[in-house]
This record gives structure tokens, sequence and C-alpha cells, in this order.
């Protein structure tokens, strides 16, 4: 026979555990916040746009069928170029960086748009002015690079990075990860409460008798230890009180 739950044992499984769900929710939320803003470094960005347009030098004339289209597909070439360690290396050279070129890739994004002639280069480290410098002095040399390379000079930088855009930290985002981990503690949690609720077996209720055994309940007998107790201790204070006067009485005759 299939077991089947309803709404309200639903419900009543997350009341009867609900100061156990907002008790893990509450300290996933507040391990994050101390990861967020106390452990994980700050990380900032910036960014500089790079455009592929028609050389007006003397090879021009080899753009100048379907120029446009022919500088959107150079974009695809120069996004690769501009991470190869010969234009990595005299960044890591002039900025004194303590790194290899690889550790230096992995801080750049290179950023196309579809049938575009422009794409985004951002650098990413734990300074913002940092970030500016190195993304800046890295799109100069990828045009140095290019013009020795390709022979052309159909590169140009269209918006250097700046200090002041590229202050605020990108990484990490307080309200996502605070977000995130409220998510992730309500789900461990009324998953916990759930999973507890399946593995009690015990009888606490006459509904839990009906279900398991699958007997009529007749009857119920409440607690009457509690009565006998008070009675008890009404009984000996009574008589204790009684000893007291009858002894007073003694002692004044």
């Amino acid at each position: 026979m299939e077991e089947t739950i309803s709404l309200k044992e639903i419900f009543q499984t997350l009341r009867k555990r609900i100061s156990l769900i907002l008790s893990i929710t509450l300290l996933a939320v507040a391990v994050s916040a101390v990861l967020t803003y106390f452990v994980m470094t700050p990380k900032y960005d910036a960014s500089t746009q790079i455009l592929v347009n028609q050389s007006n030098t003397n090879n021009a004339s080899l753009y100048q069928t379907n120029a446009v289209q022919t500088n959107v597909q150079l974009v695809n070439t120069y996004s690769v170029i501009i991470n190869n360690p010969t234009v990595l290396n005299q960044v890591i050279k002039k900025l004194h960086l303590n790194m290899t070129a690889d550790q230096l890739k992995g801080m750049l994004t290179v950023n196309t748009e579809q049938n575009s002639q422009a794409f985004t280069l951002t650098a990413e480290t734990n300074s913002p002015a940092q970030s500016v410098a190195i993304v800046n002095n890295v799109a100069t040399a990828f045009r140095s690079q290019v013009q020795k390379v390709m022979n052309v000079d159909n590169v140009s930088i269209l918006s250097p990075a700046s200090y002041a855009e590229s202050s605020t930290p990108v990484k990490p985002k307080p309200a996502i990860n605070l977000a995130i981990a409220f998510v992730v503690g309500l789900m461990a949690s009324v998953g916990l409460a759930f999973l507890l609720d399946y593995l009690d077996n015990t009888i606490k209720t006459e509904e839990d008798i009906e279900q398991i055994l699958g007997l009529p309940v007749l009857g119920a007998i409440s607690q009457i230890k509690d009565h006998h107790e008070k009675d008890s201790r009404s009984g000996a204070h009574s008589t204790q009180h009684h000893h007291a006067r009858g002894g007073n009485r003694v002692e004044a005759k």
C-alpha cells in the first residue's frame, strides 16, 4: 500500500521543526557574511575597448573589398594574439610584475560581440590601480605587436581604463552571496527536518497508532501522576504545619 503525505502533514512537520530550520538558515547566512566580508579578497576589474578598423596606410587596398566584414573576422584572430606570451611578457617586464605569462593570462578576459569590429579587454586583480595599469599596457603592447606581425595599423584603443571606473570591487558580491546562503540553508534545513521526521518511528499521538498499527483507538488515559504528587505534597505540608502548631501549644503550657 502506497503512503501519501498530505499538505497538512507537511506543514505540521515544518512547524514542529521550525526552530531547527531557522537555526540552520541563520547559521548559513552568518557563515556566508563572515566569509564575504572578512575572508574573501576583494577583486577589482578594469576594461578597455579596442577597435579593429580599416587601415589608413598603403596596405589599405587589401581591405577595400568588404572591409567591415574583414575587420570583424580579424577580431577573432586578434583576441588570440592579445593573449600571446610575446605580448604579455612585454607587460610583465614593463610593470615589473612577479608572475608568469600564464598567470597574467588568467587575469585577462576578452569579450567579443557578434558582427562587431570592437572587443573589450578586461583585467581583474586585487588592486584597482594594478588592474588599470595591466589592461592599458596589454592593449598598448597588443597594438604594437599587431603592427609588427600583421604589418598593418588597423587597431585603435577607443577608451582606456581609468581608476575612477575601477575603484568599486566586483567580487565578492555580498547581496548575491547572502541570498545564495539563505536559499541553500533553507533547503538543507527543510530536507533535514523531513529526514528526521522520517527516521522518527516513535508513537506520540492517537493518529500515529491508527496509522502504524491500523487499529482504532478506543480511549485514552490522561496522566494523573501530577495530581498524586500534588496531593502528597499538600498532605505533607498540612501535617507538618499541624505538628508545628501542636508543638507550639505544648511549649505554651
